[in-house]
């Protein structure tokens, strides 16, 4: 029977990690250029684009 590569699941769970505070790093960084209600809507538009991504990667990191 086949072992379960650990470490390999736990660089990936890093990566995601990195990947969304860079994301969360990003949105911040552009509602502090953009104060007011013009930061709020990319804010909203983003996350929805981001989670798309999510579950397409969550698919395929799923697969047996």
């Amino acid at each position: 029977m086949a072992k379960t590569n650990f470490s390999y699941e736990k660089r990936q769970r890093e990566l995601e990690k990195k990947r969304k505070a860079e994301e969360k790093a990003k949105r911040k960084a552009e509602a502090k250029n953009h104060p007011g209600g013009e930061g709020q809507e990319m804010t909203a538009d983003g996350a929805e684009d981001a989670d798309a991504e999510i579950s397409a990667d969550a698919q395929e990191t799923q697969t047996p």
